[in-house]
């Protein structure tokens, strides 16, 4: 049975949070037109001419980490760009494969079976269902909704209660989707070797020690993996759009994380700021690679030796897009600032100490507003 597709604005709103549809919710009632909420202003929107082709961010193959060459690689990427892919890291093809099949059979169960995820609502903290970015807060929606998972080692009893596997295996028949939710956040089931936590953690790890080498960081200790290096995993979901043009999949920003890992599909939509002004690079889907980018966090820590870069999605047309984003966040308590090491060569700090959970806080305070958030922790 379709619902209606709701017409005032009080209305959409209402319907697509408040009710706990979701924007998928909506455009599953056969949504034929925009609703104002979601059509961006012309400045706010990506244009064909803001897209230049003659620039490309760097591939990396990562097969041998121990490399001096790959260290400079990253390194210049890093500095240079803020964004990177990698090939060869290792994640098995079928864990990937088997990630973009869990989003699309989520986002196919039926709506009632979906919003009993939604946030606030979730029978746990530890996983939830939400649209846009701060919906309440925002002027204009994002063409997106998300299932955003967080996990903890042990803690089977909220495990229990993420989406069943059967309920996706009944509309998707996708019969190991639950056991790949839980090897998406870190619990291996079926062997650690087996586990994308696991295979994951590595490559996060492997990422994070390249990067501070250049920093004077001799190893990541317990202090430091706290700071750097929990995790927030989403399953972003980009339903087809009767008007592309008009929407964002995503608005500009730049993350807050360290860094972030992202699984896109074969569709694309990712697009990067470039180094000239106002220009925009597209980020090609390649098969099995992981899109890197540096967070706030990592900028704040290196005293601007690296550079979190705004990025923004488009939606598409025709197709429903995913991708999933690993954010390698520092535990909430974690105090961010510049690392001592950066210091010893007597560089002024450009930031404040603070607290993780306060610029997390502030982040998801207003709506996506370009590099605008790391001035609250600017000395």
């Amino acid at each position: 049975m379709s619902t209606a597709t709701p017409k005032a604005s009080s209305d959409v709103l209402d319907f697509v949070v408040h009710k706990a549809n979701g924007l998928k919710g909506l455009v599953d009632t056969g949504l034929q037109s925009l609703p104002r909420q979601y059509i961006q202003p012309p400045e706010r929107r990506l244009h064909a001419s803001q897209v230049i082709s003659q620039e490309s961010i760097p591939i990396i193959d990562v097969s041998n980490w121990d490399d001096p060459q790959l260290v400079e690689s990253i390194f210049e990427a890093a500095s240079k760009w803020g964004f990177f892919q990698i090939i060869n890291h290792g994640i098995p093809q079928e864990i990937l494969d088997h990630l973009q099949d869990a989003a699309h059979g989520f986002f196919g169960l039926p709506n009632e079976e979906r919003k009993k995820f939604w946030k606030g609502k979730s029978p746990t903290d530890t996983v939830f269902l939400a649209t846009s970015f701060s919906p309440l807060k925002e002027k204009v929606l994002e063409w997106k909704d998300y299932l955003s998972f967080r996990y903890i080692p042990g803690d089977e009893k909220s495990q229990a209660l993420w989406p069943s596997a059967k309920a996706i295996e009944s509309e998707r028949n996708h019969i190991e989707q639950m056991h790949i939710y839980k090897r998406l956040n870190g619990a291996s089931f079926q062997g650690s070797s087996a586990g994308l936590y696991e295979e994951g953690e590595m490559v996060i790890k492997k990422l994070l020690e390249l990067l501070l080498t250049k920093l004077n960081v001799r190893e990541i200790d317990k202090e430091k993996e706290y700071a750097l290096m929990g995790s927030l995993t989403n399953l972003n979901y980009y339903p087809h759009c009767p008007n592309p043009e008009l929407v964002t999949g995503v608005g500009c920003h730049s993350d807050i994380s360290s860094i972030t890992v992202l699984l896109q599909d074969d569709i694309g939509g990712l697009y990067v700021r470039g180094i000239e002004e106002d220009s925009w690079i597209h980020i090609p889907p390649v098969n099995g690679a992981l899109v890197i980018n540096i967070g706030d966090v990592l900028q704040i820590m290196s005293n601007d030796q690296y550079k979190s870069i705004e990025h923004r999605v488009v939606a598409n047309g025709s197709k429903n897009r995913v991708s999933v984003p690993i954010f390698v966040n520092p535990g909430p308590d974690a105090l961010i600032g510049p690392l001592p090491e950066v210091l010893e060569t007597g560089a002024a700090p450009r930031y404040k100490p603070i607290l993780f959970s306060d610029y997390f806080s502030y982040f998801f305070s207003k709506g996506h507003d370009g590099k605008n958030s790391i001035n609250y922790a600017k000395i």
